[in-house]
């Protein structure tokens, strides 16, 4: 059962479900629409997209534009709950890398072997098949091929090439935590948040200019400095989050206005702030009467995980129709994203009993909150367990 959590004191705590419940439907459709978005390249050609290119719309960057913000959301939660630089990183590491060593164990052990063109022995000799397994699983030091493995497919680049946003989620992270210590300095968090959006659209601007494409680590810096800007969108929702109403007119009205304008140079930009927006809007405004479908959507991060891997695998059958593609693909995603949710993300998350916090003896104002009463916004907390990715 979940915590009941007031994460935004603009929504009435009794009308609404758990924001986070809202946040973990959000992004299993978000995986959904990386797995379509993903499609035409994996079933045509690189660059194919599912949608014509008149209508310029990338469901993929939607949905990773919403799944940063909501992290920066969340992750900004988690800390602000407990500010203690080793137990945030312990929480992250544990809810990040146990599945994605699971899916990269897989891969090498399993998919490799079974679809690589090469040799069993030259392809458990080459170094390249253990520094994918060891590379991967450390995720900022990323591998993409493994040897022979889809090789012939439309898509050889990569054997599972959605995992590219994960170094990403750590620079998210790493934001959360410089901006932590500096409040723990008593910098305000109210006035460098400002400040390090704008911060990320002028150098958004500058890369726009440049045609160079670079990378530090596993860490494309151009996409870093693009996803950031949700992320930090994200952040600065929850840290002004008793004085920013969250309302479905305004939350549509930005929807529209980047649909409207999303060919222009400043699509990227209401992009940014609409999938931002929209994202924590909807997840505060959750229908109740969903409260008991946590389990259902609990895999969505797997889900993410195994969606590309697994079209991979229907390509290399002989899957060339990217809507057939993606009918096929989703559920069989979605049902590794439940075992993954159950046999290892739900087990090891349990041993986040040994992360924590000290008790602290109750404020005046969380004394004189009754049953049932909300105290004010900075004395809240999210359910850990529901957070990002």
């Amino acid at each position: 059962m979940m915590r009941r959590v007031q994460l935004s004191p603009n929504v009435r705590d009794s009308a609404y479900a758990n924001p986070n419940l809202g946040f973990a439907w959000l992004r299993l459709a978000a995986a959904f629409l990386v797995i379509l978005n993903h499609s035409a390249g994996l079933a045509w050609y690189r660059g194919a997209t599912i949608f014509p290119g008149a209508w310029q719309v990338s469901p993929g960057e939607l949905a990773l534009a919403v799944v940063f913000a909501m992290s920066g959301y969340q992750i900004s939660a988690s800390w602000r709950r407990d500010p203690s630089w080793w137990r945030f990183w312990a929480r992250r590491l544990l809810r990040l890398l146990p599945p994605l060593f699971v899916v990269t164990v897989a891969t090498v052990l399993v998919v490799g072997p079974l679809y690589t063109s090469w040799t069993q022995v030259d392809y458990w000799t080459h170094p390249q098949t253990w520094r994918y397994l060891v590379g991967t699983s450390l995720i900022l030091l990323l591998q993409h091929r493994l040897p022979g493995v889809f090789e012939t497919n439309p898509y050889p680049y990569s054997v599972n090439g959605a995992i590219w946003t994960l170094p990403l989620e750590v620079v998210g992270y790493s934001l959360v935590f410089v901006l932590g210590l500096l409040a723990m300095l008593k910098v305000s968090r109210s006035i460098v948040l400002p400040i390090v959006v704008v911060g990320l659209i002028v150098i958004n601007l500058v890369l726009d200019s440049t045609e160079s494409v670079r990378s530090i680590l596993s860490v494309p810096t151009e996409s870093a400095a693009y996803f950031m800007m949700p992320f930090s969108l994200g952040m600065l929702l929850y840290e002004f989050r008793d004085r920013i109403p969250l309302r479905w007119s305004l939350a549509a009205a930005l929807m529209f206005a980047w649909l409207l304008l999303r060919a222009e140079p400043m699509g990227h930009y209401l992009l940014a702030l609409a999938a931002a927006y929209g994202a924590v809007t909807v997840a505060h405004r959750w229908p109740k009467r969903w409260e008991r479908s946590w389990e259902w959507v609990a895999g969505s991060y797997g889900t993410y995980l195994w969606g590309f891997l697994i079209q991979q695998v229907l390509a290399e059958a002989g899957v060339r129709d990217p809507w057939v593609l993606t009918a096929l693909a989703i559920p069989l995603a979605y049902g590794m994203g439940l075992l993954s949710w159950n046999l290892v993300e739900k087990p090891t998350q349990r041993w986040r009993r040994y992360l924590r916090t000290p008790r602290r003896k109750p404020t005046n104002t969380e004394r004189e909150a009754g049953p049932g009463e909300r105290v004010k916004a900075g004395a809240t907390e999210p359910a850990e367990r529901y957070a990002a990715p």
